[in-house]
């Protein structure tokens, strides 16, 4: 193929062929790819090898190179019939054919019972009688031969005849190690319906009871009796090209407290989101546990926890061994192996992420990946109609001042700021008010952690002797004059009130209600019928999870401001009929639900894509941004904020190409995109979007 760049063509059988396309003016063929099965990459020949990935390099850089800037200069073309959708259908299925892998016996030297006991590379029943021939299978498997649709379908029906939830996820991890590619295929196809039991909120009781069911490893254990010898440990992993690791240490697991070594189902279960969500590359993800002891007597006197009997490693040597597990990580994958750091507790949350910002290509998913989510929610929410589309005109009121939500406004904060809606981030974060376990967080209040210190904001004390109940008068503080509080505001020292939620309401008339307490039913009726008395259009994002943590359901949200409420949640709900106050009839509302996994996946997938050496906050504001505009009008009408599930892949890849173009703004890119002056497109994130087939 002529002009065609680090891959040379021949005659030989093609792998792929588009199908012509109608347009006003033209019919637009694509041309046929062929490829030897000796490719030029990057200028080297370089033979098929075991490991899909040289393969598979090889196709995408075709793709993106030569196919991609004519997909997106005809879908720019005002004569074109073609729309989003089709071009996506016709990227997608491009794609999948030229990610073919190349046969089996060529990827590896693994036959007979050994090859169907390998979860990367067994096909079950979907073997062809000549593939069971050469690799010695012939009487190890019945007779038929049979699709992947078809093998779907028998997975499908094994989970429907399943009792429980957990059943279910069982089942699916079962699947995941005896046949990686029908399992993410499965997943992949009915994303909706099977998240919930391979994340939130099955995975919580999976992790409670993760020493009862745990039957096959996935991922590394990393001990603190391993401390001085991580990079070993590191080593033994049998994938050479790690780009994606989750790690955490399981002492804060979604709401359910420090679970230790059982909370490795968490980064099992992310991982699993960025294969199916984003499109990385399963070999190329690592989930870890950092075993440093527990605080949870339960397990420790359990026989089947799995974890060191022992209570927390604290203090320098935990960062120690921390730190020592980054190095161990730069050292062998690179300072762009992407570390989401996952179910920190509040006190080591922070510190983590701050030592290594601006060291290596890391985030925390429960404080930047909340507030990525919440952010896009919000911008979501500010579309519909009867609500203020500008930020700083808002007032948002947290329930709950821990990394979650001190992570959200941050991020409020910098929209405002970046956005020029504020002229700086003091007065961005005076519309951010918190309420953690002592009441409403103001400025003189005792008991406030510095991380809350800058949202303690100026309270009158007329006002504060009004309002909540009295706190111990021996916990009285000064009040700093400094910050500009008057004489007349009342006597010279604070007042110690503890002021609710409900008093919060009414006191200071948020806009904006977020909950990120895990307290369960903390948005009541009082709270929100008040939200909806204050304000047309309130938002109430009840963001805690698992269900059972939830600050409100769906319906309560719906039914307790007449139909008035902009609703989202961190679990799911179903949709729900009521009758509203603009209409006799009933009508259909359908919550949003502000999953991480509308963040995660995709940014994963754009450091990826741009092999970025670090990850910014701005980078989180450009995958808020993105998730917001894949609303429709037809999500707004029935109150959704969010996207469809099912349409994760096609947001992740929009996700994936902000990040990647932010990366190449910020000079942290370390590969080009296939547009001009480098810049990223969908055909670039579509060609490298990792596609289970056989």
């Amino acid at each position: 193929m002529r002009g065609c760049r680090g891959i040379t063509a021949a005659a030989v059988t093609p792998l792929s062929t588009l199908s012509s396309l109608a347009c006003t003016d033209a019919t637009f063929h694509a041309p046929k790819l062929c490829i030897y099965s000796s490719s030029i990459l990057n200028g080297q020949k370089t033979p098929i090898s075991r490991e899909v990935g040289y393969w598979r390099a090889a196709t995408a850089r075709v793709l993106r190179r030569i196919m991609g800037p004519l997909f997106l200069s005809h879908l720019s073309s005002s004569r074109s019939l073609m729309n989003r959708h089709h071009i996506r259908q016709l990227l997608s299925s491009w794609t999948r054919n030229m990610k073919k892998s190349p046969s089996i016996a060529q990827q590896t030297h693994l036959r007979g019972l050994e090859l169907l006991r390998n979860p990367r590379y067994n096909r079950g029943m979907a073997f062809t009688l000549e593939e069971r021939e050469q690799l010695g299978l012939r009487g190890l498997l019945p007779p038929r031969v049979l699709t992947l649709k078809t093998q779907m379908l028998r997975i499908m029906e094994s989970l429907g005849r399943c009792a429980t939830d957990l059943d279910r996820y069982m089942q699916l991890i079962w699947l995941l190690q005896r046949n990686e590619t029908l399992f993410f295929r499965v997943l992949i196809d009915n994303i909706t319906e099977l998240m919930p039991y391979v994340y939130t909120p099955t995975v919580g009781e999976a992790c409670q009871r993760f020493g009862h069911i745990f039957k096959t490893p996935r991922g590394l254990f990393i001990s603190y009796e391993d401390r001085g010898d991580i990079r070993s440990v590191l080593d033994n992993w049998p994938h050479q090209d790690v780009r994606v690791i989750v790690v955490t240490d399981g002492e804060r697991i979604l709401g359910l407290g420090d679970l230790g070594a059982s909370g490795a189902g968490i980064p099992i279960g992310k991982l699993l989101l960025y294969v199916a969500c984003g499109g990385i590359e399963p070999e190329r993800t690592l989930p870890v546990v950092l075993d440093v002891g527990t605080e949870n007597l339960e397990l420790l006197n359990d026989p089947l926890y799995p974890g060191l009997l022992r209570r927390r490693v604290r203090g320098p040597e935990y960062d120690a061994f921390v730190d020592e597990f980054v190095e161990a990580v730069r050292d062998k994958w690179g300072e762009n192996c992407l570390i989401q750091w996952e179910d920190f507790a509040n006190a080591n949350a922070f510190r983590i992420l701050e030592r290594w910002r601006g060291r290596h290509c890391s985030f925390n998913d429960d404080i930047q990946g909340t507030a990525a989510v919440a952010l896009g929610g919000l911008l979501g929410a500010l579309r519909m109609p009867g609500v203020t589309n500008n930020m700083a005109e808002h007032t948002f009121l947290f329930l709950g001042a821990g990394s979650a939500g001190i992570g959200i406004a941050d991020l409020i904060v910098l929209y405002m700021v970046k956005n020029g809606q504020v002229s700086s981030a003091e007065e961005a974060r005076k519309r951010c008010w918190f309420i953690d376990s002592k009441g409403l967080v103001y400025h003189g209040r005792a008991l406030v952690t510095s991380e809350k210190q800058r949202y303690a904001h100026e309270v009158a004390s007329s006002v504060l002797a009004a309002s909540g109940e009295a706190m111990d008068d021996s916990s009285y503080t000064p009040r700093d004059n400094s910050r500009g509080t008057s004489d007349s505001d009342g006597p010279s020292k604070t007042p110690q009130r503890r002021i609710g939620l409900a008093d919060a309401v009414r006191l200071l008339k948020p806009t904006a209600l977020i909950g990120v307490s895990t307290i369960a039913k903390a948005f009541d009726a009082d709270v929100l019928s008040q939200m909806a008395a204050n304000h047309e259009r309130p938002i109430v994002f009840a963001l805690s999870n698992p269900t059972s943590k939830s600050e409100c359901t769906a319906r309560e949200a719906y039914e307790f401001t007449k139909g008035k409420g902009i609703f989202a949640s961190g679990s799911p709900f179903e949709p729900v009929r009521i009758r509203t106050e603009a209409s006799s009839d009933e009508q259909l509302f359908v919550p949003g639900q502000a999953n991480n996994v509308y963040c995660f996946p995709g940014c994963g997938f754009g450091i990826h894509l741009a092999g970025a050496k670090r990850f910014t906050d701005e980078m989180f504001i450009e995958a808020a941004k993105a998730v917001a505009s894949m609303v429709d009008e037809n999500d707004l009408r029935h109150g959704c904020v969010f996207p469809p599930i099912s349409k994760i892949r096609y947001v992740s890849a929009h996700i994936a190409v902000a990040i990647a173009n932010e990366a190449i703004r910020t000079g942290l890119a370390t590969r080009r995109g296939s547009g001009s002056n480098d810049q990223f497109n969908l055909a670039d994130a579509y060609a490298l979007q990792f596609d289970p087939i056989y």
